[in-house]
């Protein structure tokens, strides 16, 4: 199923974890509604901006799955509102900043991020819509900080 012109609804909860232990991450409709508004508002955006083509690591994820992983109780990645994500060739702080800068979000944090390793850790952004806070920063594991 397609959720918007570049993202299909497989890209978006796809899972070697929910593969190897057998987990069924299959999303809800309302689910589903909320991983289209995410690719429609993020992901399009981030690739049209970009111009290059890239695949989410991590969408969304089962109460189960996301057990399984380690993950918050409270992460928006179960209710379908989060992804995971990098933009080949691009630095992830960079990506970071556009969409501080350009999107409207919830909750954007540059993830493991490294300083002098622009490819390190990752993007996650999430969507609620009309309350999004648009709040950001970077998260090493330990230690919360703004975003620049």
């Amino acid at each position: 199923m397609r959720l918007s012109k570049h993202f299909t609804l497989e890209e978006l909860t796809k899972s070697q974890i929910a593969q190897r232990y057998r987990i069924d991450n299959a999303p809800g409709p309302r689910h589903v509604e909320d991983l289209r508004e995410l690719c429609v508002h993020i992901l399009e955006p981030v690739r049209k901006h970009y111009n290059k083509p890239f695949s989410p690591s991590s969408g969304y994820r089962c109460e189960l799955l996301n057990k399984q992983i380690g993950s918050s109780d409270t992460s928006q990645h179960i209710k379908g509102q989060a992804v995971d994500f990098e933009v080949p060739g691009v630095s992830n702080m960079e990506t970071a900043l556009w969409i501080k800068n350009a999107l409207d979000f919830d909750q954007l944090i540059l993830e493991f991020y490294k300083e002098g390793d622009p490819h390190s850790g990752w993007v996650h952004c999430s969507y609620v819509g009309k309350s999004n806070r648009g709040k950001s920063g970077k998260y090493d594991g330990r230690t919360w900080r703004d975003l620049p």
